[in-house]
């Protein structure tokens, strides 16, 4: 029988539900005087690996320009005995090709909106997409260390 942390990990399957179910992600960079910096990002998954998109200027994309590591965690419960969480630490790759920029866009507002598809965003959704996606950068976080729990487990 598992004790400890080993009995509170989420498996594979569970990691991939909570971050279906879950529409937003911390994201922890290194400021410029060491100071942790953190923002939450609306995000997807892409093959297994958080990807957000995020103002081309912002002090986040500065500061991984600087210094690629970042944290990302995904949580979710109210209770103790409800808290579950994923905590992602790795390497921050920095997207600027604009078809994949708008590809991660896409998917994103998609989340965001609930909706089905995003063609069913319409003209709208796509001009806006389209335009702001001039001026952000994707972000997709490669993970060096994955440290999960649900206490959910401990009951």
């Amino acid at each position: 029988m598992a004790s400890g942390r080993d009995a509170v990990k989420l498996t594979d399957a569970e990691v991939t539900e909570l971050l279906g179910e879950n529409l937003k992600v911390q994201v922890a960079s290194n400021g410029p005087d060491g100071v942790p910096h953190l923002t939450t990002l609306f995000y997807i998954v892409r093959d297994g690996k958080i990807a957000f998109w995020t103002y081309g200027r912002s002090q986040k994309i500065l500061n991984l320009e600087r210094d690629p590591r970042v944290t990302a965690l995904v949580e979710d419960g109210v209770d103790y005995f409800e808290l579950r969480g994923v905590s992602i630490q790795g390497k921050a790759e920095i997207v600027r090709d604009y078809d994949a920029i708008f590809s991660i866009g896409s998917e994103v507002a998609t989340r965001m909106l609930n909706a089905e598809s995003f063609e069913a965003l319409g003209d709208f959704g796509r001009e806006t997409v389209e335009k702001q996606a001039q001026k952000r950068v994707a972000v997709i976080i490669h993970p060096d260390h994955v440290a999960t729990w649900d206490h959910r487990k401990m009951v």
